[in-house]
């Protein structure tokens, strides 16, 4: 059977990528490591062929930052094709911009938790 998680052939790209965060990536980061949100979140973790941002696997919820590398034509359909692969395992997908972190980083998290809420909720039911 593939691994679909963590692949061992992805290690070292996601050693990069933490240690080459953006601005924004590590300032979520701060707020979403150490359970602050209540659940366990991994950063750079990879899922199939891809790398997320930050992953809770408890709640299958995964959490992406883009800036204005994710802008060209190109890249949109990427992400879009990335995005929908990964919910077709059943996991739950939000982005937010860069500058939607800068600016706003109260709202992004509270909209992280709804969504942590809301997938907990659906859990019990």
């Amino acid at each position: 059977m593939t691994r679909i998680y963590t692949r061992k052939n992805q290690q070292e790209k996601r050693r990069r990528l933490r240690s080459e965060m953006t601005k924004a990536e590590i300032l979520l980061w701060m707020e979403l490591k150490n359970k602050r949100l209540g659940e366990r979140f991994l950063r750079q973790y990879s899922i199939k062929a891809y790398v997320v941002d930050f992953f809770c696997p408890s709640l299958r919820l995964a959490v992406e930052v883009f800036g204005v590398t994710h802008s060209t034509e190109e890249e949109i359909e990427y992400d879009k094709k990335r995005q929908s692969e990964i919910e077709e395992l059943g996991i739950i997908f939000l982005r937010f911009t860069n500058s939607e972190v800068y600016e706003e980083l109260h709202l992004v998290l509270e909209c992280i938790s709804a969504k942590i809420a809301e997938i907990r909720n659906s859990k019990k039911a």
